[in-house]
């Protein structure tokens, strides 16, 4: 009689060998890819940073950890619990299968809390097939296409890091008026000039904009600061406004970079379309997750441009875009890469060196979440954040 794997394991524990096999075994081995296992369990995590982590249980022991959008936090994860209605007693490793029907079965679909919804429990089903299969996630999308990801964060000698990311910020304030004068320009140039003389040409700066200046603005500063070699500025104006995005990039040399409040491959589908960015950068924890990351960047890749995933969040949303970092070809760089999230982790990522890390080896998504540590930041998220003009009281972007 056929016996698969699972059931010979559970059998050993009658015949007095369990614990011989348990001491040598993960999660992960105790099941094999033609094994039949479904979900049992959704859980969410909120933490005190506004962080929220979604993971799913399976009956064969193998868990997977997903990342969600940070904004909305209880909303969202709220309503990866309300998934578990549809996926609790599903196969997990049917994970394209599974994004189709969280997407296609809500009436209203897209927006960041539907798709941050999809994006973690995405995250969590490859974390899952990863560890049935016994590999990373990259391997099973066709990676790897690199041995190693490039980084932007802190400068540093030690990791080798040389690329970073700047705020538009004169003297006292960030950029926010509907058209800044010229004192404030001369003040953001100065700040950025004097940052270019102190690094040099051999670091590499991108400008952020946050979507936090006006159009009028935008205009006046991307010209400005031109002179001084800016990498790429991002979200020059709101995400919402593509065709005002795309007039300035006509106006400029620098390329232009999105993604960060866009959802879905429809969403990015305008911005290629309209050549309003030269770089994408969707976020893995709420434009879609792996899956449809890797649809994001095979639509670049057909326009000859490249991804830098966005990421201001924790271990799960690092290594789910750094699994995307080994299945693309049109990767360019990973934001906030060169974070180590010890304090998460059961053990750390390889570390960055010479400006790079090394691809995740470990099955799924190459990590292991400390469940005790995480548990233990659960709390209240931050509160809504509303800033306003100290001038006249007026609500601005930030």
């Amino acid at each position: 009689m056929a016996i698969d794997r699972r059931t010979l394991l559970r059998g050993a524990g009658v015949l007095g060998m369990d614990a011989m096999f348990t001491a040598a075994r993960s999660d992960a081995a105790a099941v094999g890819p033609n094994d039949t296992i479904k979900v049992t369990k959704i859980e969410t995590f909120v933490l005190k940073n506004s962080w929220v982590f979604v993971k799913i249980s399976t009956d064969a022991g193998v868990t997977g950890w997903g990342e969600m959008l940070k904004d909305d936090a209880k909303a969202c994860a709220a309503g990866a619990l309300e998934v578990g209605n549809y996926l609790i007693g599903q196969d997990p490793c049917r994970v394209v299968h599974h994004w189709q029907a969280i997407h296609r079965g809500a009436f209203y679909r897209g927006g960041p809390i539907k798709t941050a919804i999809s994006s973690g429990i995405d995250q969590a089903l490859w974390d899952i097939k990863g560890k049935v299969y016994g590999v990373p996630v990259y391997k099973l999308l066709g990676g790897p296409t690199r041995d190693k990801v490039r980084v932007y964060g802190v400068l540093s000698e030690k990791t080798g890091v040389n690329a970073m990311k700047v705020g538009l910020r004169g003297n006292k304030r960030a950029a926010f008026k509907y058209n800044e004068g010229q004192m404030f320009v001369d003040e953001v140039v100065e700040r950025f000039k004097a940052l270019r003389e102190k690094v040099g040409k051999g670091v590499d700066i991108g400008v952020e904009f946050h979507g936090a200046v006006q159009p009028p603005t935008a205009m006046v500063m991307m010209k400005a600061l031109e002179p001084y070699g800016p990498w790429f500025y991002e979200e020059v104006v709101q995400a919402l406004n593509v065709d005002v995005m795309a007039e300035l990039a006509k106006k400029t040399s620098v390329p232009l970079a999105t993604g960060e409040r866009i959802f879905t491959k429809w969403g990015f589908r305008e911005i290629l379309e309209k050549k309003a960015a030269m770089i994408l950068q969707p976020d893995i924890c709420y434009a879609g997750g792996i899956t449809e990351l890797k649809v994001i960047a095979g639509m670049a890749e057909a326009y000859y441009l490249p991804i830098a995933p966005h990421n201001p969040q924790g271990p799960c949303s690092l290594a789910a875009s750094l699994q995307i970092a080994g299945s693309v070809p049109n990767f360019l760089i990973q934001e906030r890469g060169d974070n180590e999230y010890s304090d998460l982790l059961k053990k750390p990522l390889p570390p960055v060196v010479g400006g790079y890390r090394p691809l995740p080896t470990g099955p799924g998504l190459g990590i292991e979440i400390d469940e005790d540590k995480l548990k233990a930041q659960v709390g209240e998220p931050r509160p809504y954040l509303t800033q306003f003009d100290p001038d006249d009281g007026s609500v601005i972007d930030w």
